[in-house]
């Protein structure tokens, strides 16, 4: 199985899952244990990829990838 993503959609994915993995709430959501195999698995792959998350400039670049996503996106996910 290989899922291609872009530099901009990896980063924003990474942040994301970073933030809300080890939540309760995520944590309830998930009501099948074996899910979280492949959940660890892409974010390990993320992290270990994407050199730009150590960069001091990581938050700017992540803001910059998230603005672009969602300029992309136009009007679906609006609330």
């Amino acid at each position: 199985m290989r899922i291609e993503l872009t530099e901009e959609q990896a980063l924003v994915l990474s942040d994301w899952l970073s933030r809300v993995m080890h939540r309760e709430d995520f944590s309830m959501l998930v009501d099948d244990r074996a899910v979280w195999s492949p959940l660890l698995t892409i974010n390990g792959t993320l992290e270990t990829q994407l050199s730009s998350i150590f960069s001091p400039s990581y938050s700017e670049q992540l803001d910059a990838a998230r603005q672009h996503l969602i300029g992309e996106l136009g009007e679906f996910g609006k609330r």
